[in-house]
């Protein structure tokens, strides 16, 4: 076919799309039916869509069709926006904060100011942290199961850059990462900045399908596999035992690095032993204090084995030097005392009154999580666009993220991600209501 013909083919269906002639939710001919309609070649119909598809306009879904997206959605919810417009109900990002948190900070401001330390804090600090910070910070890992020394730790600025040096320091463009088929966004991000192939494995009750996993590795050449075995982002779920030894098998059969992402598993109380407690020579253990104590305290640390450290610090000095003295400093602080620990208990115990409100208001509705965690993920019936119930959800303030920041696979579920924690108890529930409703008002 002329290029100019293909062309045009393109520049009239998104010409339709955007003047809504062809409204959101609109099913497309098939690949054959646009074939055969325009007298084009089967290979040049599926290019026309796979065009529209990188414009942002269409999605094909398979055993389905394909389909006019929501276009006023901004691509990439959930990575990209924050919800920081006024008036906004933040269902998408979580920032999970307590009562008397500004408090415990105007405190510690002042014990740092009254201590004799300051000056050192006003300097260069090592790449991965003070010898005696990094202590703290292997007590804290201890009473997670996980005993490491204080020289396998680095202190990173949070655990988004944590996940960066990790891949910095021990992944190469190019290196196949096998992940859940739905998996965290800030590790999607981080891989195509890296220009790694995350290569997806379907879900299997509580955890990845292992089986998977194992056929992946007879047939590609995997280099590491990213997981959250404690509190998964965004399924809730917490891997047995048993699944994680089976995982660590796998991995040293195929001699597979392991990243292992604890952003949330201070939730889950009673959980397994860490991947890295389980294969400590081929684990990379990476957590912070986002969560657990505040967003703006970008304290993360990673854990790995000690070959691998001086790797770790040079992705450390090449990115951020280090970590803002002070910042560490009181976060260290906090390790020391308690005031983490005594954090972590009360944010289990509002993560699960969060997901007891869900519950109750969303009743009826497949809800997929953790009774103690901060997000849910909400299954949409066969009917419904997921695309269109956001749209239709920021119409009335409230913002979701689809699954589409977390998908790894072709096949892109119709789902919603709730996070349950930015938001004040009364308006959560309002808000809730709103989405069983907007949900209810496609699914009839």
């Amino acid at each position: 076919m002329p290029h100019a013909r293909y062309k045009l083919l393109v520049d009239a269906f998104a010409a339709d799309i955007r003047s809504g002639r062809l409204p959101p939710g609109a099913r497309l001919p098939t690949h054959r039916q646009l074939s055969a309609k325009e007298g084009i070649a089967l290979v040049t119909a599926t290019r026309v869509y796979a065009e529209l598809g990188a414009m942002g306009l269409v999605s094909g879904e398979t055993g389905r069709g394909t389909f006019v997206r929501e276009t006023s959605l901004p691509r990439g919810l959930g990575i990209d926006q924050q919800a920081a417009t006024a008036g906004i109900v933040d269902l998408n990002f979580n920032y999970p904060s307590l009562p008397g948190q500004a408090d415990l900070l105007r405190g510690a401001l002042r014990q740092l100011a009254s201590s004799g330390d300051l000056d050192a804090l006003l300097r260069y600090q090592p790449h991965g942290g003070r010898r005696h910070e990094r202590d703290s910070v292997a007590r804290h890992l201890a009473c997670r199961g996980l005993v490491v020394g204080g020289d396998q730790v680095s202190i990173v600025n949070g655990a988004q850059q944590g996940l960066a040096v990790t891949a910095m320091a021990l992944l190469q463009p190019g290196d196949v990462v096998a992940t859940d088929a739905l998996t965290y966004s800030g590790f999607k991000v981080l891989a195509e900045a890296q220009r790694l192939e995350l290569a997806p494995i379907p879900t299997a009750g509580q955890g990845p399908d292992l089986d998977a996993l194992e056929r992946l590795c007879a047939s590609r050449r995997v280099r590491a596999v990213y997981a959250m075995p404690t509190l998964h982002n965004p399924l809730g779920w917490v891997m047995s035992e048993r699944r994680r030894r089976q995982l660590v098998a796998i991995a040293r059969k195929h001699g597979l690095l392991i990243i292992e992402d604890a952003a949330y598993a201070f939730l889950a109380e009673d959980a397994p032993p860490p991947l890295a407690a389980l294969a400590p020579e081929r684990t990379v253990y990476v957590s912070g204090l986002s969560k657990s104590v505040a967003t703006g305290l970008r304290v993360g640390f990673v854990a790995a084995p000690a070959a691998w450290v001086p790797s770790i610090e040079r992705a450390i000095r090449a990115t951020t030097w280090n970590t803002p003295g002070v910042m560490t400093a009181i976060a260290c602080g906090w390790l020391d005392d308690g005031t983490v620990a005594r954090l972590e208990s009360e944010k289990r115990r509002d993560a699960m009154l969060r997901q007891s409100i869900a519950g109750e208001v969303l009743a009826g509705l497949p809800c997929v999580g953790h009774p103690a965690s901060y997000f849910l993920w909400l299954p949409l019936p066969e009917e419904v666009r997921a695309d269109q119930v956001a749209m239709a959800l920021m119409r009335e303030r409230i913002s979701v993220s689809t699954a589409e920041p977390y998908a790894t696979s072709v096949h892109l579920p119709h789902a919603l991600r709730l996070a349950l924690g930015s938001v004040e108890l009364e308006a959560l529930r309002q808000a809730l209501e709103t989405v069983k409703r907007v949900i209810g008002a496609y699914a009839y």
